[in-house]
């Protein structure tokens, strides 16, 4: 995992180990919003639980609609997901007192192990919340030969 997000604010969670697979970016064109404080949006929170049956990515991108996230394949095995919100725009008689909400770019990448059925990836967003499901191709076992043992 990148240093950055223990610098600025990631969190740790004793029962989540660090993962090795995933590939932490920032766009540093848009770290700062309008009124130059750090934009929190360029560090969007993902997670990935693997089942039986399935990586599961879930992404938290409130305010999004679909079309202001992509969702890629990179390299045959790289899962890159990123988008922009930008900041809103302030009207003549508006005066705004606080703006909290985040903007700008991220994107979030992570390498994925190689049981990842990379053509049967699908995604779908719904409450602010984008979940890519990469189904598991079935781990072959090896064959195994008895050989009788003589003498």
């Amino acid at each position: 995992m990148s240093l950055i997000p223990r610098l600025f604010g990631g969190r740790r969670n004793g029962n989540v180990s660090d993962d090795p697979f995933s590939l932490d970016v920032w766009d540093l064109s848009f770290p700062f919003s309008a009124y130059g404080e750090t934009s929190a949006f360029v560090n969007t929170r993902v997670d990935w639980k693997e089942t039986p049956e399935a990586h599961v990515f879930k992404a938290d991108v409130p305010g999004l609609k679909k079309e202001e996230v992509k969702v890629e394949i990179e390299d045959d095995r790289i899962l890159q997901i990123c988008g922009e919100r930008n900041v809103e725009k302030e009207e003549k008689n508006e005066a705004w007192h606080r703006m909290e909400r985040s903007s700008g770019k991220f994107m979030r990448r992570f390498r994925l192990p190689e049981n990842a059925k990379m053509e049967e990836i699908k995604a779908s967003m719904e409450n602010g919340v984008l979940t890519v499901t990469i189904p598991k191709a079935e781990v072959k076992k090896p064959d195994v030969k008895s050989i009788e043992i003589s003498g």
